[in-house]
Protein backbone atom coordinates (compact mmCIF):
# COMPACT_ATOMS: atom_id res chain seq x y z
CA UNK A 1 0.00 0.00 0.00
CA UNK A 2 1.57 3.24 -1.43
CA UNK A 3 1.11 6.45 0.92
CA UNK A 4 -0.95 8.79 0.09
CA UNK A 5 1.51 12.00 1.04
CA UNK A 6 5.20 11.99 -0.06
CA UNK A 7 7.66 13.76 1.79
CA UNK A 8 10.51 16.18 0.41
CA UNK A 9 13.60 13.60 0.89
CA UNK A 10 11.20 10.83 -0.78
CA UNK A 11 9.66 12.17 -3.99
CA UNK A 12 13.01 12.56 -6.27
CA UNK A 13 12.95 8.35 -5.74
CA UNK A 14 9.62 8.21 -6.02
CA UNK A 15 9.45 9.96 -9.32
CA UNK A 16 13.20 8.54 -10.23
CA UNK A 17 14.94 11.96 -10.35
CA UNK A 18 17.42 13.26 -8.26
CA UNK A 19 16.81 16.59 -6.15
CA UNK A 20 18.16 19.12 -7.74
CA UNK A 21 15.89 17.87 -11.06
CA UNK A 22 12.80 17.82 -9.16
CA UNK A 23 13.48 21.27 -7.84
CA UNK A 24 13.92 22.92 -10.72
CA UNK A 25 11.18 20.96 -13.06
CA UNK A 26 8.59 19.49 -10.98
CA UNK A 27 8.29 21.39 -7.86
CA UNK A 28 7.06 24.31 -9.27
CA UNK A 29 4.10 22.46 -10.44
CA UNK A 30 3.10 20.60 -7.04
CA UNK A 31 1.51 21.93 -3.99
CA UNK A 32 3.35 21.72 -1.22
CA UNK A 33 1.79 20.37 2.14
CA UNK A 34 3.70 21.78 5.82
CA UNK A 35 3.80 19.33 8.16
CA UNK A 36 4.95 20.77 11.79
CA UNK A 37 7.34 23.39 11.32
CA UNK A 38 9.77 22.22 8.78
CA UNK A 39 8.25 19.21 7.18
CA UNK A 40 7.36 19.68 3.52
CA UNK A 41 4.84 17.09 1.33
CA UNK A 42 3.32 16.49 -1.54
CA UNK A 43 -0.10 14.71 -2.58
CA UNK A 44 0.96 11.25 -4.19
CA UNK A 45 -2.51 11.62 -6.21
CA UNK A 46 -1.49 15.22 -7.70
CA UNK A 47 1.55 13.60 -8.30
CA UNK A 48 0.69 10.88 -10.20
CA UNK A 49 -1.58 13.62 -11.93
CA UNK A 50 1.43 15.23 -13.17
CA UNK A 51 3.28 12.39 -13.82
CA UNK A 52 0.44 11.73 -16.58
CA UNK A 53 0.01 15.19 -18.21
CA UNK A 54 3.75 15.05 -18.55
CA UNK A 55 4.14 11.71 -19.94
CA UNK A 56 1.30 12.72 -22.65
CA UNK A 57 3.03 15.87 -24.08
CA UNK A 58 6.49 14.11 -24.02
CA UNK A 59 5.68 10.86 -24.91
CA UNK A 60 8.13 8.98 -27.51
CA UNK A 61 7.40 5.61 -28.94
CA UNK A 62 9.27 2.55 -27.27
CA UNK A 63 13.07 2.07 -29.03
CA UNK A 64 12.47 -1.52 -31.54
CA UNK A 65 14.76 -3.51 -32.80
CA UNK A 66 13.73 -2.30 -36.49
CA UNK A 67 13.15 1.38 -37.00
CA UNK A 68 10.31 2.69 -39.49
CA UNK A 69 12.82 4.03 -41.55
CA UNK A 70 14.84 1.14 -41.96
CA UNK A 71 11.75 -1.08 -43.22
CA UNK A 72 12.27 -1.82 -46.86
CA UNK A 73 9.02 -1.56 -48.82
CA UNK A 74 8.29 -1.80 -52.43
CA UNK A 75 7.92 1.16 -54.53
CA UNK A 76 5.29 0.37 -57.58
CA UNK A 77 6.95 0.57 -60.72
CA UNK A 78 6.44 3.52 -62.88
CA UNK A 79 7.42 3.58 -66.72
CA UNK A 80 8.00 7.68 -65.95
CA UNK A 81 10.79 7.01 -63.59
CA UNK A 82 14.00 8.28 -63.94
CA UNK A 83 16.41 5.15 -63.88
CA UNK A 84 19.91 5.88 -63.12
CA UNK A 85 22.78 5.17 -65.17
CA UNK A 86 24.97 7.08 -67.95
CA UNK A 87 23.12 10.02 -69.83
CA UNK A 88 22.61 9.02 -73.68
CA UNK A 89 21.79 12.57 -74.43
CA UNK A 90 24.86 13.65 -76.82
CA UNK A 91 24.82 17.28 -75.42
CA UNK A 92 24.73 16.32 -71.66
CA UNK A 93 28.06 13.59 -72.49
CA UNK A 94 29.86 16.48 -74.42
CA UNK A 95 29.20 19.01 -71.56
CA UNK A 96 30.62 16.41 -69.26
CA UNK A 97 33.63 15.06 -71.64
CA UNK A 98 35.06 19.35 -71.18
CA UNK A 99 34.25 19.62 -67.47
CA UNK A 100 36.41 16.65 -66.58
CA UNK A 101 38.81 17.88 -69.55
CA UNK A 102 38.93 21.12 -67.42
CA UNK A 103 39.11 19.53 -64.12
CA UNK A 104 41.71 17.03 -64.85
CA UNK A 105 43.79 19.64 -66.66
CA UNK A 106 47.48 20.79 -65.51
CA UNK A 107 46.36 24.60 -66.44
CA UNK A 108 45.90 26.77 -63.88
CA UNK A 109 42.85 29.63 -64.54
CA UNK A 110 43.40 33.32 -64.25
CA UNK A 111 41.91 34.75 -61.42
Amino acid sequence: MLPRVLRLRDIPKYLGVDINRFNREIRPFLTEIRIGVQGIAFDRLEVDAWWEQYKSRNERPAARRIKPWDKQEECPVSSSAAESGISTRESEAAEFAKALESATSGKRRST
